[in-house]
């Protein structure tokens, strides 16, 4: 399972991206503005390549608040995405 302590700050997330991955699941988070206001970015795959050589019909993406409760509902719909992986390989 992710936890919310394997993924860095919100001050990190100002600056650059942050990857990992988990099981198999790779997994970027970055800041992005919508609008007028910034969103965080979330963007899963399975491994074993990276984020560019990944074809993008294998990646799932999803915006949240780029708030500590943003981060937090990241990590739970990354471990959603990552049962529902482990689940389809059974």
């Amino acid at each position: 399972m992710i936890k919310r302590e394997d993924i860095l700050s919100l001050e990190y997330l100002k600056k650059t991206e942050f990857t990992g991955s988990h099981r198999g699941l790779r997994y970027r988070l970055e800041g992005v503005e919508e609008e007028t206001e910034k969103m965080l970015l979330v963007t899963v795959w399975p491994e074993p390549y990276n984020f560019v050589t990944t074809p993008d019909e294998q990646k799932q993406h999803e915006v949240f608040a780029f708030s500590e409760d943003g981060v937090i509902d990241a990590v739970a719909w990354m471990n959603d995405r990552l049962f529902e992986m482990e689940n389809h390989l059974s």
